[in-house]
């Protein structure tokens, strides 16, 4: 950050009197911008022993597979986020979003909130941000082909959890992939 959003002018970076973080303040007006964690919302859309999978058709990973998920916006609850991008990706409805993880990202200042999400018909079709998508069973799941390594994780305890008949909360922490050097892609 170099200029302030309230009044343009030069920011610095410091901590600010009773603070204990550094933070951008404003040389001028002395507003103190504050920078946060983005969450990211999705969900695992299910119909009968299949998942809905999107191929990205943006950056990061152009090409590669994940469930529909994206940052989420201001004014929204986190179960509507994680509809509102199923339907962005996947032009698809989803009923009945029941928490399933969330998971930290510290190395890229991020959090992930994922659900469980039933497809009530199996209607869908890419959006903008997508190439394709399809519905998939474990054994067709492309792990060697899924975007991140959240999602990666998320589909493994999922499908671990289908097996054993039952769906507890995860939480954890995804430490960054071996050789990551502050590219969050």
């Amino acid at each position: 950050m170099k200029y302030c959003s309230q009044c343009a002018h030069p920011v610095s970076l410091r901590i600010p009197p009773g603070d204990a973080l550094p933070r951008y303040v404003c040389d001028h007006c002395q507003t103190i911008h504050y920078q946060n964690p983005k969450i990211v919302a999705g969900c695992i859309p299910e119909w009968e022993d299949r998942i809905l999978l999107c191929r990205r058709a943006i950056e990061p990973r152009y090409g590669l597979w994940t469930v529909p998920a994206g940052f989420m916006e201001n004014g929204e609850t986190v179960a509507d986020a994680a509809a509102r991008e199923t339907l962005e990706e996947a032009r698809a409805q989803v009923r009945d979003c029941s928490l399933y993880a969330l998971f930290n990202l510290p190395h890229i200042s991020q959090v992930y909130v994922l659900f469980r999400a039933r497809l009530p018909r199996p209607e869908f079709g890419p959006g903008t941000e997508s190439l394709e998508v399809d519905l998939f069973t474990e054994a067709r799941i492309p792990w060697d082909r899924l975007a991140f390594p959240v999602i990666r994780e998320t589909l493994r305890r999922y499908f671990a959890d289908r097996r054993n008949g039952t769906f507890p909360v995860h939480t954890g922490d995804i430490a960054p992939p071996p050789g990551w050097r502050g590219n969050p892609a």
